[in-house]
């Protein structure tokens, strides 16, 4: 009886160093039970807009608009390339769009939107978006000038005055750079 139990201890240890030495992610916690580990370096970040296949993806720290593009399949031919730079780094948890060269309300349209510049527009020309008050107008320029230039769509939400309604109503109709 006892050679038995030895033989099955001694069975369990190898399987167990077999399963580490095959996937050493899997670990063992207090309560003996395997986990797998989360590396600390990806994080999930979620696409949507003109891509080929909008949603979630895990990347890893530090890859940028562009690598989360190639992820989602590229963008489509109604991507407009002036709403997004694809160095910008990307941020864990967030939302991307990429925003269409067309009126999003309006899927027959063949005529692009006029879109303002946020990095460039003056105020006047930011309030002809619905949307953007004059209020907001001068709270992007002063974003602008106090905290630099916009790398993301998405950094519209840490202006003054921008909440996630209006963010999502002017996304579409602005644009980072010419």
């Amino acid at each position: 009886m006892v050679k038995i139990l030895i033989g099955v201890v001694v069975v369990t240890v190898v399987v167990i160093a077999t399963f580490l030495v095959l996937d050493p992610k899997v670990g063992i916690v207090n309560n003996g039970a395997a986990v797998t580990e989360v590396s600390n370096s990806t994080f999930t970040v979620t696409v949507e807009g003109e891509v080929y296949k909008p949603g979630n993806y895990t990347l890893e720290e530090g890859k940028t608009i562009g690598d989360l593009l190639e992820a989602a399949g590229g963008v489509t031919s109604s991507a407009d390339a002036r709403a997004y730079y694809e160095t910008a780094e990307l941020v864990n948890g967030s939302t991307y769009y990429i925003a269409s060269l067309f009126d999003a309300t309006d899927i027959c349209s063949s005529e692009q939107v006029a879109k303002a510049n946020i990095n460039s527009d003056d105020a006047e020309t930011l309030s002809k978006v619905n949307g953007i008050t004059s209020t907001i107008a001068n709270s992007i320029i002063t974003y602008r000038t106090e905290t630099g230039l916009f790398s993301t769509l998405e950094q519209l939400q840490e202006v003054y005055g921008i909440g996630p309604a209006t963010y999502k109503k002017i996304r579409g109709y602005v644009i980072l750079h010419a």
